[in-house]
């Protein structure tokens, strides 16, 4: 028994460090984007520029840190490297692009459909999370942000559009790193993820990029360090936890849009539906949560 209890101790405290990683991650994601919404009062920024601004801060930070720790990269699978920096940089594109053109809560809420494409994809190509246990959290998860999104009566519009389509590449983009993880350290994806990520935005968007005065400078240090906090938790977190567990832990910003909204950028509540919704993700975050206990 005793023996039991030691093997058991040290898989639970890492899988747990996961969940909360990934918890840290969707609050500081979603404080980016409320810093993009604050933002457009007092200043006009393009999305472009926020997505650059938080890869060049990311390949900042992650340079430094290897610096000092000294430590080398060591590429292995450049396909899996390469195919996380393309659906990375284009899923936070399309999500900062639905915050900069709809409401805050829909471009989170619609962004956080990509558990549905994880699970989807899942299916196809990861074999070992096909376990039926996950598939019935996924699906209650489903259920739960159509109650939030369908009182709302959110409508086919270009914002929405963009959020949407953030959510089935992040799907992508959450199986890349989910997959690279088993060959690469975190250093090793972030430093390729915001390197690669930058030049790109640099290459398609340089047209958007301007030298900020200090109070654009501000907004842009924000949006970038919240965002960069928030890549670094999600990494880190899915050293211990499946594509499709961390998924659904992520999906609790969709609770923090929906009480921040409201009280932070005058968001619209959520209805008696909308809040059984809420319940539905939580109990779908549980019943993950315990599946391997």
């Amino acid at each position: 028994m005793d023996i039991q209890s030691t093997d058991l101790t040290p898989r639970l405290s890492k899988q747990a460090t996961g969940w909360l990683a990934i918890f840290a991650s969707a609050f500081f994601f979603y404080l980016s984007t409320l810093t993009i919404r604050w933002a457009a009062s007092y200043v006009t920024i393009g999305s472009a520029y926020f997505v650059f601004g938080r890869l060049l801060l990311g390949f900042g930070v992650v340079s430094v840190t290897m610096l000092l720790q000294k430590k080398r990269l060591q590429p292995k699978k450049y396909h899996y490297l390469i195919g996380r920096t393309l659906t990375n940089t284009f899923a936070v594109f399309c999500f900062y692009k639905a915050v900069e053109t709809g409401s805050l809560a829909e471009a989170n809420i619609l962004n956080m459909t990509y558990p549905l494409f994880v699970a989807l994809y899942s299916c196809f190509f990861l074999r070992g999370q096909r376990d039926l246990l996950s598939m019935l959290a996924v699906a209650a998860a489903i259920i739960g942000i159509w109650m939030i999104l369908a009182p709302r009566g959110i409508d086919p519009s270009l914002a929405n559009m963009w959020g949407l389509c953030s959510g089935v590449t992040a799907a992508a983009a959450i199986i890349y790193l989910n997959t690279s993880r088993r060959y690469h350290d975190s250093q090793t994806i972030l430093f390729y993820m915001f390197g690669l990520g930058s030049i790109l935005m640099l290459i398609f968007f340089h047209n958007a990029m301007f030298i900020p005065n200090l109070q654009e400078l501000f907004f842009l240090l924000i949006c970038s360090t919240t965002g960069v906090l928030g890549q670094y938790l999600l990494t880190y977190g899915f050293l211990y936890v499946s594509a499709v567990e961390g998924s659904i832990i992520s999906s609790s910003r969709i609770l923090l849009a929906a009480l921040l909204g409201p009280l932070l950028v005058s968001d619209p509540t959520l209805t008696i539906a909308g809040w059984c919704g809420a319940l539905l993700i939580f109990s779908a975050n549980a019943m993950l949560a315990l599946r391997k206990i």
